[in-house]
């Protein structure tokens, strides 16, 4: 980890993977290429975090001998014996564009293992690390790199290693030492701000076009139901009823599949959670700044939210006359964990295969279980303990009638297949340009770091996806049908389908990533978000259309 240094003191050159370019994710130790390292083999302590583990980050020491502001000029530090499978391995990685990457003092420096000539015969090896760094004070704030001495890959030759170090002194904080990584120019772009704006604009407009809708078109309703309540049964009889008063006698009737959908919503809310928890956290500190530590922030916070996930899904299952509730808590809690984890398993299979250094070590896959039965399940647990028992009982302001009563036909487009289709439409229109800039900073060498926009870019998701699952709600009920629950909830979570179409445009036209082990990963883990979005989505849909339903019928007066 960084920390201050003394004059002469050790400076360690962590060697961390290499791989293509254009695929980010398929990485390999640095020295599975025939690379030689230094003369130095003992350097003081060093630990991984969980995340970095998960990551893939395979720091390895390089054994060169670096000392705080002491200059080393052009030193030999090792000699490759070139025989033909070394040069085959350097030839394809040339043929590949291989980078590698390595850190000093938690600062990542790229260099590129070699290069072609035109006609692509002859392949040279770049052999002359030339390192920079700069310091402020007792503190290391900058490095770069060039690589230099290329080297022309012939069989049966020694090609000598070399580096050299200058220091120079730098006026760059150490707070600001990571600015140089970041891309104001690509994140503050005028069509990042427009798009902002415009999903703005969309809040406004949907958010008014529900006011006007439900303002007018309830008080009509009101209006005429309350004329009703006066005339005699007779009149009643003969006048023509329709609309969502017909159904609030079926309108909280528990869904179908109770157990699986109150997991979902449970579910929902603990990612909606953790997504704000994780979003204020890295407002507040520079997460980027250390490896892993986003995901480390994520793996705690999604543990520590565990109760939510309970609370929500234990209450409403109560609500919806469960018996079962200890089938459910163990489905709510495993959801998504049993999602994850199946899928990075999948992929793990093919890291192995590749020799990746993707490929998860066993026992942190031992540590993942660990938090999921001795951290998350304890913690579901206890949520859904008091879910039950503080909100558990079901207080529908109407009764429900002993026999459901029919679903009219209605016109195509009212039903609830063809609503659930439209539903995402909006949602995902609201968020697609905020999933470029995401997308990239994942697939490509971006760092993320604008949190401010992905939080303004949630609260506006939630709000486009509440007032769409409502208005699909109202004409839903309005045309008599009252499996509201499942439509609501699917509406807003069919979101995550027009995201994962996104995917597949975003793989096939803007990046140039290829092979089995990228295209899984790509996949494996988009399919992965996606579906926690769309729980996300379905949860926060179905969360606001249950108030608004329940606040429709409280003001109704029903015989």
């Amino acid at each position: 980890c960084s920390k201050p240094y003394t004059d002469k003191e050790e400076v360690v050159l962590w060697m961390n993977t290499v791989g293509p370019y254009h695929n980010r994710q398929e990485t390999y130790k640095y020295f599975s290429l025939p690379f030689c390292a230094g003369s130095k083999k003992t350097i003081s302590h060093y630990h991984e975090t969980l995340g970095e583990a998960l990551q893939g980050v395979e720091l390895e020491f390089s054994g060169l001998d670096i000392k705080f502001k002491e200059e080393v000029m052009q030193t030999t530090y090792c000699e490759i014996d070139l025989d033909k499978a070394k040069r085959d391995a350097f030839v394809y990685a040339i043929k590949n564009h291989y980078w590698y990457q390595m850190y000093i003092d938690d600062l990542p420096i790229w260099g590129i293992v070699g290069e072609a000539d035109e006609n692509g015969e002859d392949h040279y090896l770049w052999t002359y690390k030339k390192l920079e760094i700069g310091f402020n004070g007792n503190r290391i704030v900058d490095v770069n790199l060039t690589s230099e001495g290329k080297v022309r890959l012939v069989p049966n030759t020694r090609i000598s290693m070399s580096y050299s170090v200058k220091w120079k002194k730098s006026d760059v904080k150490f707070e600001d030492r990571f600015d140089k990584y970041l891309d104001p120019s690509f994140f503050q772009h005028r069509i990042h701000w427009f798009s902002i704006f415009n999903s703005f604009m969309m809040v406004i407009f949907l958010v008014g076009l529900v006011s006007m809708i439900l303002m007018r078109t309830l008080r009509k309703d009101y209006a005429r139901y309350s004329k009703e309540e006066e005339m005699d049964d007779m009149d009643r009889d003969l006048g023509d009823e329709y609309g969502w008063k017909q159904v609030h006698g079926d309108v909280f009737r528990p869904s179908s599949h109770p157990l699986i959908f109150s997991s979902l919503i449970g579910s929902g809310c603990q990612i909606f959670s953790v997504s704000l928890i994780v979003i204020i956290v890295a407002m507040v500190e520079d997460l980027y700044t250390e490896r892993g530590s986003m995901l480390s922030t994520a793996i705690f916070v999604y543990a520590a939210t565990s109760p939510v996930n309970g609370y929500f899904g234990g209450s409403l299952y109560a609500k919806q006359g469960g018996r079962r509730w200890i089938k459910q808590m163990f489905i709510g809690a495993f959801l998504i964990p049993a999602m994850v984890c199946g899928t990075a398993f999948f992929i793990n299979f093919i890291a192995i295969y590749y020799h990746a250094s993707r490929a998860i070590p066993f026992g942190t896959m031992v540590a993942v279980c660990c938090i999921c039965f001795f951290v998350i399940l304890p913690l579901n647990l206890v949520g859904t303990i008091l879910g039950r028992n503080l909100s558990g009982q079901p207080n529908f302001p109407c009764r429900v009638n002993a026999v459901p009563r029919p679903i009219p036909e209605k016109k195509w487009f009212m039903e609830p297949a063809v609503i659930v289709c439209l539903g995402g439409i909006l949602p995902f229109g609201s968020i697609f340009i905020e999933m470029y800039f995401i997308f990239t900073s994942f697939w490509a060498y971006k760092i993320y770091y604008v949190y401010g926009f992905m939080m303004l870019v949630l609260v506006i998701l939630c709000i486009v996806t509440v007032c769409v699952t409502i208005v699909c709600t109202y004409f839903l009920l309005n045309a008599e049908d009252y499996r509201w629950q499942w439509t609501s909830f699917l509406s807003a979570a069919s979101t995550a389908v027009y995201v994962y179409m996104y995917s597949f445009y975003y793989y096939f036209f803007k990046t140039k990533m290829y092979g089995l082990f990228q295209t899984s990963f790509y996949f494996g883990y988009m399919a992965v978000f996606s579906t926690a979005l769309g729980i996300m989505c379905g949860a926060v849909g179905y969360m606001g259309t249950s108030a608004f339903v329940r606040k429709i019928y409280t003001n109704v007066k029903i015989d």
